[in-house]
């Protein structure tokens, strides 16, 4: 393509989602269970009074490419969160990779879930080596500059959050495993409970009351549970709920 005066911006020039891999059978911490049921539950959870849908992308375990000089560098978060990026609205459309260049924002938050294979590089304990891309933590810090990254271990029960400041990531204290995020109206927070029909200690939203923001199985099951309140107080007054 002819270069231009001035120069087309990198999103019209450069690879585009379409031109880039997607997948990397070499790549280490391949997704388990606990990989495919957390980062469902951080998707369905994630519901700032703030920000509708229709404004936020959500990204789970999606090549991330991030620097228009190094085209082929990238991350693959295990969740991520964009805002002011409007998501798929028909199938054809859903992303193959989020490419930052192409949709003009960085991802607003990053989660990590500890694998033995790749705790080293979630807590940007690695080096980069020479002549190869920059760490995990090298690119959300430096490069994209991702204002909030999260760690979470669930073998120790450990919530980390590192918030940049404001050039460098600094790890907030936290008194109890919960962290408040003012700008989405929302908390990240550890709950032990049953998701997918399986108990555990779970990473997910909570809203400014301090209540869990629930699933869609418990929306509905607290939708039917109030049907069966309305329909047991109208038997009470002698009135039949199947013949309304």
């Amino acid at each position: 393509m002819y270069q231009t005066d001035p120069p087309r911006p990198p999103r019209e020039t450069m690879p585009t989602m379409y031109d880039l891999p997607s997948e990397d059978p070499e790549e280490p911490g391949l997704p388990d269970e606990f990989h495919d049921f957390q980062p469902q539950l951080l998707r369905e959870t994630c519901l700032p009074p703030n920000y509708p849908r229709e404004e936020m992308f959500i990204g789970t375990d999606l090549n991330l490419y991030y620097d228009s000089r190094n085209s082929l560098w990238h991350k693959r978060p295990d969740w991520f969160l964009v805002l002011g990026v409007t998501p798929a609205q028909q199938q054809q459309d859903l992303r193959w990779s989020y490419v930052v260049w192409q949709e003009g924002k960085a991802p607003f938050l990053v989660v990590e879930l500890l694998s033995p294979g790749t705790e080293a590089e979630d807590l940007g304990q690695t080096l980069r080596s020479a002549n190869k891309p920059p760490t995990k933590w090298q690119a959300y810090e430096q490069y994209m500059r991702i204002p909030y990254y999260v760690v979470f271990d669930r073998y120790d029960n450990q919530l980390r959050v590192f918030q940049l400041m404001p050039i460098q990531y600094q790890e907030v204290e936290l008194s109890e495993p919960k962290f408040w995020f003012p700008r989405l109206e929302l908390g990240l927070g550890v709950w032990q409970g049953k998701y997918q029909d399986t108990e555990g200690l779970w990473l997910r939203w909570y809203d400014q009351a301090g209540n869990w923001i629930p699933t869609s199985a418990e929306r509905a099951e607290q939708e039917h549970q109030r049907a069966e309140r309305l329909a047991e107080r109208l038997r009470s007054l002698g009135v039949n709920p199947d013949d309304l």
